[in-house]
């Protein structure tokens, strides 16, 4: 009798994992929708694109990227958090999301409550460019023309609560400038307009601003990470440029709709962590000064809460709050 409830039990277990092995196993059945919570064209898509493009060939269905900008990059993520936890919609979203819990006085949704980390998609430096118009050519200079112009310059940025805002921010804190920020509803945007003329710098990812940098569309003033950019290696970074403890790093990543089956968050990862090592994603990343990423979902969130820390000191000294 022993022997036959112990066989039973197993029957039992072996009847409940097996559909979700299989379930696990089928996805994707369907097209993946990547929200991306910008508009085209901005550092988010220069990742975005091509992963997905990656993913797409690995996986055998189409992972399509869904633009939908505003409010900073909070509308996507609010979409995606509120959308069903079927395997089948995912945000692309930026370092942006962590600093959006500290500056926007509310929020319709709970970065880490209402959606679950997948994987790091790429690091990049942040770089302060400026138009051609600006008569400036180093850090010192802009700081002194700034000065000396109160109110002249505006940096533009991808939206309200993002990097490209708060970097600004920190900038005119630490360096006591009056520059005038202007919000857009993604870097696609903002940086067209700074290359035409209509906005004077901006606080940028490297995804967005390499290739006007390499055709001499923006002149480079420095990076904003500790130590300067492989790829761009004769761009000072900021400390070298006259301001220390300015560090700010943009990445890129993947969220899930909290309730979405482990197994298929896992088997993104994976999928992720194994595109990285495809050669198109390597020249891209490359070529935009991106460290991979990869990196798996606890890994992921444990980044997720240090980067909410560090950015919610960052809004505090500038005193940064959107209502």
């Amino acid at each position: 009798m022993t022997r036959r409830i112990s066989w039973a039990r197993r029957a039992l277990l072996a009847s409940l994992v097996v559909p979700a092995l299989s379930f696990a196993q089928a996805w994707p059945a369907k097209p993946v929708r990547l929200v991306s919570p910008f508009a085209a064209g901005g550092g988010t898509d220069a990742f975005a694109r091509p992963l997905a493009a990656q993913l797409s060939q690995q996986l055998g269905q189409q992972f399509i990227i869904d633009n939908r900008a505003g409010a900073g990059g909070t509308i996507g993520a609010d979409h995606v958090a509120k959308s069903p936890a079927d395997g089948y919609t995912f945000l692309v979203g930026a370092v942006h999301h962590t600093i959006a819990v500290s500056v926007y006085s509310k929020l319709p949704y709970d970065l880490e409550k209402d959606l679950v980390p997948v994987t790091m998609v790429a690091s990049v430096p942040s770089v302060v460019v400026v138009h051609p118009k600006v008569p400036t050519n180093s850090i010192r200079e802009l700081v002194a023309y700034a000065k000396a112009n109160p109110g002249k310059l505006n940096f533009a940025s991808a939206g309200n609560g993002t990097s490209h805002h708060l970097a600004g921010e920190l900038f005119k804190v630490l360096t006591g400038t009056q520059i005038n920020h202007v919000p857009y509803k993604g870097a696609g945007p903002a940086m067209q307009d700074l290359l035409g003329g209509q906005v004077d710098l901006m606080f940028d990812g490297m995804g967005t601003s390499a290739p006007q940098i390499r055709s001499q569309k923006l002149r480079p003033l420095a990076v904003t990470t500790a130590a300067r950019s492989p790829a761009f290696a004769d761009i000072p970074t900021m400390a070298e440029a006259g301001i220390p403890n300015y560090e700010v790093t943009t990445w890129y990543a993947i969220w899930a709709p909290a309730g979405t089956p482990p197994d298929i968050v896992n088997k993104l990862q994976q999928e992720v962590a194994k595109a990285m090592q495809a050669p198109m994603i390597k020249e891209v990343w490359t070529q935009q000064g991106a460290a991979p990423g990869g990196n798996t979902p606890a890994e992921f969130g444990r980044f997720i809460k240090s980067e909410i820390v560090k950015w919610g000191e960052v809004a505090k000294a500038a005193g940064a709050r959107i209502d």
